[in-house]
């Protein structure tokens, strides 16, 4: 039976911490900090959850939430899980030039102009995303007229707006589906274009925790305004597709994320579902009531010093989550459990002073972190050691580790 991480929900048991602890240990003795790991078993435990959320849907990976070809070829080629979802044009360049999908839907608008003007190579693979004409003139700018068909998607802006009030991210400027269905009607009029989807992503559903440690009344606020926002997205998603369907057929109809899985999925309208934070379980979905992914990428710092008998200091650390200047942006200690980071020095560049439990940690004994995001972790290694039961049976490179920067 595979093992689980401590305290997290996803099989009949949930190992204990110690035995977690026991095992990354003995995987791992021949390494030095930092490093990281993804624990195998807890990943397998993720992907399946993660289709049981989706209910039939496909589920689309976003890429920048594994930033490993090896993870996302892995994920790829279990039955439920298809295409990417991509952060740039240049990644989405080279993950079809290597072979990794046929099907790369680009999430957000392309200005990168030398990644404009190597697209026609991969041109039948790669959707790009639009909400402006603006994008449509940028592309005719770079690229002949005489070029294959450039795939587009349109994306719907997902944020709620009751009485005049922006709950949600700041995204496209297409909110009704009279401004989706003009703009459809001006991709279709265009040559060199082929419309042949429709996106939006619910940040306000998918990405904000509903059950926030310490914050009951703040968290049934965000579940009221989830619910409300889920309902009136649906129909206006809906609405948004008969909208196009005025004027063509589209292929796709894409949405969620992985914490809204489970009510995007529900909608008729939409064909397929994206995620990808869920199969690495970063600190970020441990506020959601629905499901938990159990933590499978860790990373590993080394104590280096004893400022005193309480605290504990590891060597790096600092490796914040993108997002608003927050604690819940950090990065937490996990094994041994009981460490918490000093609120007044946080996660240091170079270190990392820790108090609580685990008082009888010794210079050379290591720590085990979790990102407070899933893929931005490996911008900070070269590799990924897979870790199955004790024993590392693969090492892969990230990004980072082929030499790519994207972002």
């Amino acid at each position: 039976m595979p093992t689980t991480a401590p305290g997290f929900p996803g099989s009949r048991t949930a190992e204990p911490a110690e035995a977690t602890a026991a095992r990354y240990a003995a995987a791992t003795a021949h390494l030095d900090p930092p490093f990281a790991i993804v624990d195998s078993a807890a990943f397998d435990a993720n992907a399946n959850a993660l289709l049981t959320r989706a209910a039939g849907k496909p589920i689309r990976l976003a890429s920048k939430s594994i930033r490993c070809r090896a993870l996302l070829t892995d994920a790829l080629s279990r039955p439920g899980y298809a295409g990417i979802m991509a952060f740039t044009l240049a990644e989405a360049n080279w993950l079809a030039s290597m072979g990794v999908s046929d099907d790369i839907l680009v999430a957000y608008p392309a200005a990168d102009r030398d990644a404009l003007s190597n697209l026609p190579w991969h041109a039948d693979k790669i959707t790009l995303m639009v909400d402006d004409p603006a994008q449509l003139d940028l592309i005719d700018a770079v690229l002949p007229a005489q070029r294959p068909p450039i795939r587009i998607c349109l994306e719907l802006d997902a944020s709620w707006r009751p009485l005049g009030v922006h709950l949600g991210v700041r995204r496209s400027p297409l909110h009704s589906p009279s401004a989706v269905g003009t703009l459809a009607a001006q991709v279709i009029a265009r040559p060199g274009f082929q419309l042949v989807g429709l996106m939006s992503y619910e940040a306000q559903i998918a990405g904000l925790g509903d059950a926030q440690p310490g914050r009951p009344a703040y968290s049934r606020l965000i579940r009221l305004i989830q619910r409300r926002s889920a309902r009136e997205l649906a129909d206006r998603r809906a609405t948004a597709v008969a909208a196009i369907s005025e004027h063509t057929k589209l292929e796709f109809v894409n949405g969620g994320g992985t914490g809204s899985l489970h009510t995007t999925s529900a909608e008729s309208a939409v064909t397929e579902v994206t995620a990808g934070s869920g199969l690495y379980g970063p600190t970020l979905f441990d506020g959601y009531s629905a499901w938990q992914p159990q933590p499978a990428a860790l990373f590993a710092l080394s104590v280096t010093r004893r400022p005193t008998s309480r605290i504990a200091t590891v060597h790096g650390g600092g490796w914040i989550a993108s997002g608003p200047a927050h604690p819940s942006r950090l990065p937490q200690p996990y094994l041994p459990r009981g460490l918490r980071i000093l609120p007044a020095e946080g996660a240091g560049e170079v270190q990392t002073p820790l108090r609580g439990a685990g008082q009888d940690l010794r210079v050379g004994d290591r720590v085990w972190f979790r990102h407070a995001k899933a893929g931005e972790l490996c911008e900070h290694v070269n590799e990924l050691h897979i870790v199955s039961g004790s024993q590392i049976v693969d090492t892969v490179p990230t990004y980072r580790g082929e030499g790519k920067a994207f972002l």
